[in-house]
């Protein structure tokens, strides 16, 4: 099979899921249609398709999930647009994958809720987690002692 060569090399794609009370994807799109200078956006039923070049892409996503932090959810796409090893128009039906987002999306509204439930902090003072205590080296003749000490 020869390599396939994607339309929009330079490119990365990004699934945006939006699981909010307050917002539909339609929200969004229209949201990342007012920001997305020369970035494909697709809405879907589940939020959006986002395809340009990755520190575009970044961009728009950073203010997409500062609308509703707690809501709005990111993946990356594993094939690009039109890819003939994963497109439905080659393989019929739904597109691979889809179910795997549906899965998903019954399980973001559990992870809103707790989010929700933390108490609002910036990353910065999140507590670090706890630095083991640095235990000294077992030595390899007081290993040998201990194993001799065991076989008697």
């Amino acid at each position: 099979m020869k390599a396939y060569t994607p339309l929009l090399t330079g490119t990365v794609t990004k699934y945006v899921f939006v699981e909010s009370p307050e917002m539909t994807p339609s929200d969004l799109a229209i949201r990342a249609y007012e920001i997305s200078q020369g970035v494909m956006i697709k809405e879907t039923c589940f939020g959006l398709q986002v395809t340009g070049r990755e520190e575009d892409v970044n961009r728009i996503i950073d203010s997409l999930r500062a609308l509703d932090p707690t809501h709005i959810f990111v993946k990356d796409r594993g094939f690009p647009p039109g890819d003939p090893r994963r497109c439905r128009a080659n393989l019929g039906g739904a597109r691979p994958g889809y179910f795997g987002h549906e899965f998903e999306m019954g399980l973001v509204r559990f992870i809103s809720r707790g989010l929700s439930a933390l108490p609002s902090r910036r990353p910065d003072d999140m507590p670090r987690p706890p630095v083991p205590e640095k235990r000294e080296r077992l030595d390899a003749a007081r290993l040998k002692e201990i194993i001799g000490s065991q076989e008697s």
